[in-house]
């Protein structure tokens, strides 16, 4: 089989990649990313001569025509995640997250591919009420709160049209927060954890009562696995983890435990606009339907991810210097 994977450089799609070159080894795997601010050409160093990387932008036609061409399945995985930097720069989530959606699947439906999945995002269905025992699952409706969710719950909207309409094969997976190897450290986990190795603080959004699902990354990759291989064209499968929900609060001291910090290291920061209080996934269809389960629990496998932090320092040092900095400074430094 040839697959196309698309944003394979980032967090999540290069730990799809280790994933696929394990498991399928007999596959043929393209990766197209366009090494923007959170790809990393290094998460891919260790496959690298068992993958095909095209450097190139879904938002550009010739690029995307040329990579899906011959594509058995297409993963999309593409795309700009952060909700900070959509509240700062919300052009850039529009044109990669939407026009360059676009693009793919109108290439998926020339070139006839066997399936687009499309990777998206729990935050689509807004937040719940922080009393609330409600969990989200795929009638839920979609109510998106920032530009980032917004633009991720328009390119939902776009697969699925393009199944109703063109009768493109598709399937789209909304997973819940993930975490482990090759996160980019603007995001909370190894944010907290590079901050503690550089002996500086934790910077909580007041007042750390947010509450969030965590899936460790290898449960979301075999969940996108089981879709491809057993998930029927045009359906929505949500992807959670079986543990219960933590606070950001408790997250940061289970990352103070492991590192040997005390509660001085945690700094509380003002809030940032329209912040999400509560996600929490009923992954109840994924586990009928398709027979998945995450295999990882929270804390052991925080545990595993803080000793990775540890053990490549050399990546993160490299990650959060320049452009970094200068969006840490303007995004937490005046709250």
């Amino acid at each position: 089989m040839k697959i196309l994977i698309t944003g394979g450089a980032g967090f999540i799609g290069s730990n799809f990649v280790h994933y696929w070159v394990k498991n399928h080894p007999g596959d043929e795997i393209v990766v197209l990313d366009k090494l923007a601010y959170a790809g990393n050409s290094q998460n891919l160093e260790e496959v690298k001569n068992k993958i095909k990387f095209i450097k190139g932008d879904i938002c550009d036609p010739t690029v995307v025509d040329e990579a899906v061409s011959g594509m058995d399945v297409v993963v999309h995985f593409a795309a700009e995640s952060h909700v900070d930097r959509s509240i700062l720069e919300p052009d850039e989530f529009v044109q990669t997250n939407i026009v360059g959606t676009h693009r793919l699947l109108k290439a998926a439906l020339k070139h006839r591919v066997q399936r687009f999945h499309h990777v998206s995002t729990d935050e689509v269905f807004g937040q719940i009420p922080l009393e609330s025992k409600e969990k989200w699952n795929e009638e839920s409706p979609y109510n998106p709160r920032s530009p980032y969710s917004a633009s991720k719950a328009a390119s939902d909207h776009l697969v699925r049209a393009y199944f109703t309409t063109y009768g493109l094969p598709i399937t789209i997976s909304n997973c819940s927060n993930n975490f482990g190897p090759f996160h980019f450290p603007e995001k909370f986990i190894p944010l907290a954890i590079t901050n503690l190795l550089e002996g500086k603080k934790i910077p909580i959004y007041k007042p750390g009562n947010q509450v969030r699902d965590w899936l460790y990354v290898d449960d979301h990759c075999e969940a996108i696995d089981l879709v491809l291989k057993k998930g029927r064209a045009g359906e929505t499968y949500l992807v959670g983890a079986d543990h219960r929900e933590y606070t950001n609060m408790e997250v940061a001291k289970m990352i103070l435990r492991l590192l040997d910090k005390g509660d001085e290291f945690l700094e509380i920061v003002g809030d940032r606009p329209g912040h999400d209080v509560k996600y929490a996934i009923d992954s109840s269809k994924i586990r009928n339907e398709l027979g998945w389960a995450p295999k990882h629990g929270f804390e052991e496998r925080l545990k595993t991810t803080v000793e990775w932090y540890r053990e490549n320092t050399g990546w993160w040092q490299a990650v959060k210097s320049g452009e970094y900095l200068k969006y840490f400074e303007q995004n937490y430094q005046n709250r």
